[in-house]
């Protein structure tokens, strides 16, 4: 195992009723004037929204609203967020919703602490975050683990350009994770939910450590990987069945947070190689972000396995109980079966897009390898031509 640095301090409540703590949670962290972010008319509706708001008022504790955050969240939003939260004075940003929300309000709380900068130059990487405002979350979306991440990602309509940014200071101070809060997702987003935890996991799992091609003297970051990614394959389908099942979400809800919180990768090097995939499919394409992960990851897989049959044959044996799989394809066809299974897209036409030309490939593959500046070299090294290759595999 290499070396590495874990921290990871945000606090979780984690439960029935959880979002009950919410106001001393805020005060623990300094907060008197909170800038409240949440996606869309579905938090208004299930009451949620104004439970929070009249917690909040019996504390005395002032907030302002700003909603309207969707899917695949943009610059550009974001951009209004910080404007409107540096009004308000904001101290303290708190997050109600899912990841997109999640990484909107850590824009929002970086932009605002920050008022002399553009946030995207910090997502670009030409500025270095140094300080930021605290951000809560209560979490209504178990996927992409924003609630305990140091990620954020966001899409720049004007050019396109996804990105993400890591640093510390985006770790949320707590995240409150009540799954009952979950139980009115419609199927198709719990279903892009548990795609993305997977992916979290499997993008890591997929890498290579200091001293191994295959990772095999990572054991112990292994083991916990392999435990989520069976969990999730399990309470997945229940869930898909009755996503009112509170043990299957609550498994799904906490799976969520420990694909996304460095600890199921912790010792191997990768590229986060499918993500990288799907951001260009979802930033061109506005598809969920879920659905642009399974898209791509039998492709990938098939692609990549003949290479580093050893890992794939691990992961045949540890995660799907195959023992008879010499190569690793076995149980890469469950991973698509499941997919499938779940009603997530396997293929462009699956995913509504159709079947792309050669120049709407290339420039997936131009932006996904950033006009050659990004390199694809953990596990199996990817080329142009590599990722060029898996895009039309997938081109069906």
């Amino acid at each position: 195992m290499q070396n590495f640095v874990y921290n990871n301090p945000t606090k979780v409540i984690f439960g029935k009723d959880a979002e009950n703590n919410i106001a001393n949670e805020i005060k623990n962290f300094g907060g008197k004037k909170v800038f409240i972010v949440y996606g869309a008319k579905s938090i208004k509706e299930s009451g949620l929204l104004e439970k929070i708001e009249n917690i909040i008022k019996n504390e005395n504790i002032e907030y302002k609203l700003f909603g309207g955050i969707r899917a695949n969240p943009t610059l550009s939003y974001a951009r209004e967020g910080v404007r409107k939260s540096i009004d308000f004075k904001s101290d303290f940003i708190l997050a109600i919703g899912g990841g997109s929300v999640i990484d909107t309000a850590k824009a929002i709380a970086i932009g605002t602490a920050n008022f002399d900068t553009d946030i995207w130059d910090f997502w670009t990487g030409s500025k270095k975050v140094e300080r930021s405002l605290p951000v809560g979350c209560i979490l209504t979306i178990s996927a992409a683990g924003s609630e305990t991440s140091a990620a954020s990602v966001l899409t720049n309509e004007e050019t396109l350009d996804k990105r993400g940014l890591h640093t510390d200071f985006n770790r949320p101070k707590f995240a409150i994770m009540n799954p009952y809060l979950t139980f009115t997702l419609p199927y198709y987003q719990v279903a892009c939910g548990i795609t993305d935890m997977l992916m979290h996991t499997l993008d890591r799992y997929f890498g290579d450590s200091e001293n191994s091609a295959n990772g095999d003297n990572n054991q112990i970051t292994d083991a916990i990987a392999e435990a989520v990614l069976r969990t999730i394959f399990k309470n997945g389908l229940i869930a898909m069945k009755d996503k009112n099942n509170y043990d299957a979400m609550s498994e799904l809800m906490w799976c969520g947070s420990l694909s996304h919180n460095t600890l199921t990768g912790l010792g191997l090097n990768f590229d986060f190689i499918v993500h990288k995939f799907g951001h260009e499919l979802s930033a061109k394409f506005d598809c969920a972000h879920g659905a642009s992960l399974s898209v791509i990851w039998g492709s990938w897989a098939k692609y990549c396995y003949k290479d580093k049959k050893e890992r794939f044959i691990q992961y045949s044996k540890n995660v799907w109980n195959i023992d008879n799989d010499d190569t690793g394809l076995k149980a890469i066809e469950k991973t698509i079966e499941y997919f499938k299974q779940i009603n997530m897209p396997t293929n462009f036409t699956e995913l509504g897009i159709g079947i792309q030309s050669e120049e709407v490939l290339e420039d997936l593959t131009r932006r996904c390898i950033k006009d050659g500046k990004l390199q694809f070299k953990h596990f199996r090294a990817l080329n142009r031509d590599d990722v060029y290759n898996i895009f039309k595999m997938a081109n069906i």
